[in-house]
């Protein structure tokens, strides 16, 4: 990471080598095809809610006219942008500033705010803003909606040329999603290892090791990260070392990490001896239908298919498969203030699955980055009176 970063900050220092902003889930395998740097916002948004700085930088954005009801890593990268603060400063010395985009690329597969939230650097930094605009609330994926995101990409190769100064290249394409499907399989095996009982890591861990996954898909370092974590946690499989002492209950995360408390949430679910084994926020960036040899439908398929953009039906299929395969005791539903789209809980699914599984459920109310939305005591109190359910359940 520190390699990673300091790569890009170099890259802003000279005319010769180029940086584009990409969403985390848009089309980064193109962008590095064209020789891009490619730096993922979300990540400095996360790393300003684990630093715990996310809240302060809020209302900076809130004062030029972001709501507060709005998507907090929009708010608090710009009230960030806006104080002149950034956590890379303090990780790595010689970084000063975020770097200084060439062009600004955007995939709503995640939700509309990944799109203001660029316009506002595209007009700040006046360079030019590009997207792929996806189809929401889908339940099955048909070929129109492939061949539509398709032809969004296929359309960024001609300002992509322009911008970088580089042809496109479809063999460089194909052997950048090679290594991207590569580290996709690489993280998908890591996430499935959370399905031995102990489980050799929690979702808590999965919230920082996706680093790699998320900003250097379609490299062969995260390839490399990734063949060395799996190593490791092979040997604790085979060890009986769980990531939990005496793991007892397992269970199932929905939506958004709370960034600036995964220490204290980590903690206190291993002193209830309760792991929280996986996630749809960290199988968010696996991509098992990448395929080089058919790189703008294979690419237009797996951005669509991703848990956020589906209907609520398709979810639901897709959290009975998660509870039989990691063992899942119960689910606890992260119903964050300002994001809408990765919260699932407002609708009545955790009833419905209640219901048609018998697992039972929680809802926690929160943030990822709005530490504000937030009443530890309460999340603590509720946490406790839930596993002392799963315990009532079992006897």
């Amino acid at each position: 990471m520190a390699n990673y970063y300091n790569d890009l900050d170099s890259a802003t220092k000279t005319d010769k080598e180029k940086v584009a902003w990409c969403s985390s889930v848009g089309p980064a395998e193109i962008l590095r095809s064209f020789g891009f740097h490619v730096y993922f916002p979300e990540n400095h948004s996360a790393m300003l809610g684990a630093s715990r700085v996310a809240t302060d930088m809020i209302p900076y954005a809130n004062a030029i006219g972001y709501s507060p009801e709005v998507c907090s890593y929009l708010t608090s990268d710009i009230g960030a942008y806006i104080k002149k603060y950034t956590p890379l400063s303090k990780a790595y010395e010689s970084i000063k500033s975020i770097p200084k985009p060439d062009v600004l690329v955007f995939n709503t597969n995640q939700c509309r705010d990944v799109q203001d939230w660029f316009r506002f650097y595209s007009k700040e930094f006046n360079v030019p803003m590009l997207g792929i605009h996806t189809f929401r609330n889908i339940n099955d994926i048909t070929n129109d909606h492939i061949k539509a995101i398709a032809q969004q990409m296929e359309n960024l190769i001609s300002p992509f040329e322009k911008i970088s100064g580089n042809n496109f290249d479809k063999m460089e394409l194909k052997k950048v999603l090679s290594l991207s499907r590569q580290c996709s399989d690489l993280w998908k095996k890591v996430l499935d290892t959370a399905s031995n009982v102990p489980s050799p890591l929690t979702f808590f861990d999965g919230s920082i090791q996706m680093g790699p996954a998320v900003v250097l898909r379609g490299t062969k370092q995260a390839i490399d990260y990734y063949k060395l974590l799996i190593s490791e946690l092979e040997d604790r499989i085979k060890n009986c070392d769980g990531a939990v002492e005496d793991e007892k209950y397992r269970l199932y995360w929905d939506g958004m990490p709370i960034w600036g408390r995964l220490r204290a949430h980590s903690e206190l679910f291993a002193i209830q001896r309760t792991c929280v084994v996986a996630s749809t926020y960290c199988n968010s960036w696996i991509f098992t239908d990448f395929d080089a040899n058919d790189p703008f439908r294979s690419m237009a398929k797996a951005y669509t298919e991703l848990f956020i953009v589906r209907a609520d039906e398709a979810k639901e299929k897709y959290l009975k498969k998660m509870i039989d395969f990691f063992k899942i005791d119960g689910i606890i539903y992260h119903d964050s203030k300002s994001c809408s789209n990765n919260s699932n809980c407002r609708y009545g699914m955790p009833q419905r699955l209640e219901k048609e599984t018998g697992i039972p459920s929680l809802v926690v109310d929160g943030d990822f980055n709005d530490l504000r939305c937030l009443s530890d005591e309460q999340f603590k109190t509720n946490i406790e009176a839930f596993i002392e359910q799963l315990e009532s359940n079992k006897s």
